[in-house]
């Protein structure tokens, strides 16, 4: 019983607890809205990719073999090999995007599928550049005959290596082509991308992870910003990590460290595959990110200023 003029225990009690449950739901409501937020951003960062990123090679293909169709003119031999050519590469860059979406969309799922084996560096890397075209004979390659294979798959290493080498030569000042070096500690191996472009800024590097991030990058050609996102995601699915560094004198150096097959002699062999089998929406991949944010088209732009 309440004692007169003063407070009934059991009221404040109730009020006490009425108040904690009320801030419960609040909380339980705040959390499931959460993600909904970020695949509302998702939605509408991919809307805007798709409106214009998209359409440009498909416009492109469409207006070339429009134009071969018609009937109005009589095209030269040589031009018509040119409108071929552009409706050729148009269609491969749209296939590019798409497989890059649908990619970042499994990742996110955790239903991409990677199948790590032993494998050379080395040799990765040589088919990589040759994806790359001529482009990629000006790029110096430094790895040591000693270093040890590493357990990836291999035809995903080749994509991440692709797409961080094709961003390296696209922001290299021309005399300055991009350097790929390879060394082994321990269980791991690491391989430096290094550029002397731009470079982008320590307070940058976090958010150039993010899926539909440029950082100042205005070419629309390339890619609708999911290169560095997907390739980070890869390279975790595989068990390893990627991390930006700075050049010194000036650029960026991408750190692709992954597991070695075997440990070099002396050194202790890492337990376990960092990663294997785990969910790449977990923390530390490239899952919804908190704001929305290829491979070539890594999406580096050139920093302001």
């Amino acid at each position: 019983m309440a004692k007169p003029g003063g407070h009934d225990p059991a009221q404040a009690f109730a009020a006490y607890a009425a108040a904690a449950l009320e801030q419960q739901r609040l909380s339980a409501e705040a959390e499931a809205a959460r993600p909904i937020a970020a695949a509302d951003r998702m939605r509408t960062a991919l809307l805007a990719a798709v409106s214009h990123d998209l359409r440009s090679p498909l416009a492109s293909a469409k207006a070339a073999v429009t134009s071969l169709r018609s009937r109005d003119i009589q095209w030269a031999a040589e031009d018509r090999d040119e409108l071929l050519a552009t409706a050729d590469e148009s269609l491969d860059r749209l296939a590019h995007l798409v497989d890059n979406l649908l990619d970042m969309s499994r990742l996110q799922a955790g239903a991409l599928s990677v199948f790590p084996r032993p494998a050379g560096l080395e040799e990765i890397i040589a088919r990589s550049l040759d994806d790359l075209g001529p482009d990629s004979r000006a790029v110096a390659v430094e790895i040591p005959e000693s270093l040890p294979e590493v357990r990836v798959d291999p035809a995903i290493l080749e994509r991440v290596i692709v797409n961080l080498t094709g961003n390296a030569l696209r922001y290299s000042p021309a005399g300055a082509p991009p350097l790929l070096t390879a060394s082994a500690l321990g269980g791991q191996v690491e391989l430096r991308v290094v550029d002397r472009g731009p470079g982008i800024p320590a307070a940058d590097r976090d958010r150039m992870f993010r899926p539909f991030q440029r950082l100042g990058d205005t070419d629309n050609t390339t890619g609708v910003g999911l290169g560095l996102a997907l390739s980070r995601g890869l390279t975790e699915a595989m068990g390893g990590t990627l991390e930006p560094d700075e050049t010194p004198c000036g650029g960026l150096t991408m750190i692709l460290s992954l597991p070695a097959a075997q440990p070099q002699a002396g050194q202790p062999e890492t337990p376990g595959t960092p990663g294997a089998g785990r969910d790449p929406a977990t923390p530390g991949s490239p899952g919804p990110p908190d704001t929305p944010g290829e491979l070539v088209s890594g999406e580096r732009g050139p920093v302001p200023g």
